[in-house]
């Protein structure tokens, strides 16, 4: 039985696939509002819909109900769908969208290479966020995986190793590389004390990365603005607190430390170590699990 329906074809150029896949990993919702700043404009035609009842267990990606005083008036189920659209030169880009499948990740990983190969994408990029030892007063760092040595050291890296659970884009980064097709995951680090909040600095430094490494032009400018705003309320509720004040002082000095060394980002940027990355992220889904 196919994985999806085809909803519409239209011609494509070359497009860039990102990967927006919710369910995983995503401090301060970070991907979710790079995904959300590019669907209302800019991917407005689905092609393709697939299948919820062999993908996704709904008891844990339980349908909305809409209920108007009390009567039951039906039901929005969870849908993964390919989109269509283009950046702001016209070049075409596809995003992948939707709740990460619960099950068949090989069938889900098989078809979406399948499709990509017939559409004739060039590249793809996946979004993610990470809580991280890193203050709020200095820009975001993005970090990098891929299959590809290059590409993984284009933008940021890790340093070390690091075994963590992996989520459906991980699973896609490999099954691209193994078509030949240049994957990479974008992942921005969120500072761990607001990782439970949204944080459009996050999402913002996500589509700032997503333009540079797959040489899109995309507008982020509502993102930096709405982080500008964030930023305010983060300060004003640090002022407040001596020890607050104290930890982020802390950050910073490691965050200006970490300046010289190796393994830069966008700007030369470093990233932290593994076991300072394997930390936050082990603290993080105890919290997720707790909640």
């Amino acid at each position: 039985m196919d994985l999806y329906e085809r909803l519409h074809d239209r011609a494509l150029e070359r497009p860039v696939l990102i990967v927006g896949l919710d369910g995983w990993i995503d401090a301060g919702a970070g991907a979710a509002g790079a995904v959300a700043s590019l669907l209302p404009n800019r991917m407005t035609d689905p092609l393709l819909r697939f299948d919820d009842e062999a993908l996704v267990d709904h008891r844990s990606r339980r349908p909305i109900v809409h209920i108007v005083d009390g009567v039951n008036t039906g039901l929005t189920w969870p849908q993964i769908e390919l989109r269509a659209g283009t950046d702001d030169s016209g070049q075409d880009l596809l995003l992948l969208v939707g709740p990460e499948p619960d099950l068949r990740w090989r069938d889900f990983t098989a078809a979406v290479v399948q499709v990509a190969t017939e559409m004739g994408v060039r590249m793809v990029v996946g979004l993610g966020a990470f809580p991280a030892p890193v203050p709020h007063t200095r820009p975001v760092r993005l970090a990098t995986t891929s299959p590809v040595p290059e590409l993984a050291q284009q933008v940021g890296y890790v340093r070390g190793t690091l075994d963590v659970p992996a989520g459906v884009e991980a699973a896609l980064e490999v099954a691209f590389q193994e078509a030949a097709i240049p994957a990479v995951g974008l992942w921005a680090r969120v500072p761990h004390y607001v990782s439970a909040m949204a944080y459009p600095a996050a999402s913002a430094a996500l589509i700032d990365g997503l333009a540079e490494v797959a040489s899109l032009r995309l507008d982020s400018a509502a993102l930096h603005q709405a982080a500008d705003q964030a930023r305010i309320q983060i300060d004003a509720l640090v002022a407040n607190s001596d020890d607050h004040r104290r930890l982020i002082a802390q950050l910073e000095s490691q965050a200006d430390a970490e300046l010289g060394n190796e393994g830069g980002g966008l700007a030369g940027q470093p990233l932290p170590s593994g076991d300072e990355l394997a930390a936050e992220l082990q603290r993080f889904l105890r919290d997720q699990q707790g909640g």
